[in-house]
């Protein structure tokens, strides 16, 4: 499986390399510092596949945290499509936030994965169709700011070093969620929420935005051993070697994210044809 840029195949195992060195450096150092530390994340100790489904996050501020904030989102909104978007995707979001979904992540990176791109490609998409169009922008910088917020977090986020952090605090842990959701809601609203004059610069920030969700997830996927040394000791249990859990969740990052992206980029210039054909109609 390739992304179809020339020389892309060489950038990929250039990145793997760098980010296999820099691991290997911290798995030495904590190795010869021999320090035994137990953490308990915030979404709780690694589960068995037997107590799975007894594990709800069930945190008495998150779920009131939540419940404000879909207050308020409802209270944004006023069509009654807008409104429609607006729960379901609050009620997806809070979902992969209190389902168990949340301690799997703890055993898997794959898990991990798979809430983000929930969050990412399914409630962050929905809550933009929701929320009201900006009146105000005359520029275009809205939206490659909005983008390169969200390339800076996706991929600061899910580096080892970062990514082990949100293991062991509980600020680090909703701070990574909070900058990742939030730029994702504000890069699907520029690109969902836009006149149909500023389709080819859409269509060229979705396009960019699928490669480097793609790249990184081909860089996860095809690296030659685990990068991730929380989940070394937490992927036997559920039959998978740690490189193997990274491989699903680098795929998991890979396909998805490359195909949406791509699809809104698509979808713009299908709307700018649409809008240059009911002018010469006129």
């Amino acid at each position: 499986m390739g992304i179809g840029v020339p020389g892309a195949g060489d950038a990929v195992d250039h990145h793997i390399k760098i980010i296999e060195v820099v691991a290997a450096i911290r798995e030495d150092a904590e190795r010869s510092a021999g320090e035994c530390v137990m953490v308990v994340p915030y979404c709780g100790s690694s589960p068995s596949p037997g107590e799975l489904w007894g594990r709800f996050n069930l945190d008495p501020l998150l779920l009131l945290v939540l419940c404000l904030f879909g207050v308020l989102l409802f209270w944004m909104v006023r069509g009654r499509w807008e409104r429609r978007f607006a729960a379901l995707g609050w009620t997806i979001a809070t979902a992969a936030f209190v389902s168990p979904l949340c301690a799997l992540s703890v055993s898997l990176f794959s898990a991990r994965i798979a809430q983000h791109m929930i969050l990412l490609l399914v409630a962050a998409p929905l809550i933009a169709l929701a929320l009201p169009r900006a009146t105000h922008r005359n520029g275009s910088w809205p939206l490659w700011a909005s983008a390169g917020v969200f390339f800076l977090a996706l991929w600061f986020w899910h580096m080892p070093d970062p990514y082990d952090a949100t293991f062991s605090s509980t600020f680090v842990y909703w701070f990574m969620h909070v900058t990742l959701f939030g730029s994702g809601i504000l890069l699907w609203r520029e690109l969902l929420h836009h006149r149909p004059k500023r389709a080819v610069e859409v269509f060229a920030v979705g396009a960019i935005t699928c490669m480097q969700m793609g790249f990184l997830g081909a860089i996860l996927t095809l690296a030659g051993r685990p990068l991730f040394s929380w989940h070394f000791t937490t992927t036997a249990v559920w039959g998978l070697s740690p490189l193997q859990d990274q491989q699903l969740g680098g795929t998991l990052m890979w396909v998805p994210g490359l195909l949406l992206f791509l699809w809104v980029g698509v979808w713009s210039l299908e709307r700018l044809w649409s809008a240059l054909e009911a002018e010469r109609a006129i």
